[in-house]
């Protein structure tokens, strides 16, 4: 089973972090790949069990179920139930560590899969750069790091 993962240390403190990624909902504000995002079936953002369903930029369609959420630990986990990735059993969490050395926040981004074994690097890859790192990267910038 391949996984991805992916860290970062942000300039901010945690608080501020986790009030911009905790809406499951809110990929469009931190992420630069996610043009749009709805939940479905009209349920809170912060509902365990509520589906995302988002349109990326590049035109694929992506449907994914959060599992998880603390406040406490200021984390959140989901899985991919639709996606043109070609994955299956995917479980991804995000969490955030504050870093009590001068305000800042430390993120972590990791996801296990299953897919083609032929795949498995090209996606391991896609996924760490092109999703995880990029979306780490964008949000340092949108919440003023």
């Amino acid at each position: 089973m391949p996984n991805v993962y992916i860290s970062s240390v942000i300039p901010v403190p945690v608080e501020r972090v986790w009030s911009m990624i905790r809406d499951f909902n809110g990929l469009p504000n931190w992420t630069s790949f996610v043009m749009e995002s709805r939940i479905e079936e009209g349920l809170p953002a912060d509902k365990i069990g509520c589906v995302r369903a988002f349109q990326l930029q590049d035109g694929g369609f992506i449907r994914e179920k959060l599992l998880a959420l603390s406040d406490y630990d200021y984390s959140f986990s989901y899985a991919i139930l639709e996606s043109p990735m070609g994955v299956e059993n995917y479980i991804a969490t995000v969490k955030l560590l504050p870093i009590t050395d001068g305000g800042r926040t430390f993120a972590e981004w990791s996801a296990e899969f299953d897919c083609a074994s032929a795949r498995e690097d090209e996606l391991v890859a896609h996924i760490g750069n092109n999703v995880f790192q990029s979306g780490l990267n964008t949000l340092k910038e949108r919440v003023g790091a």
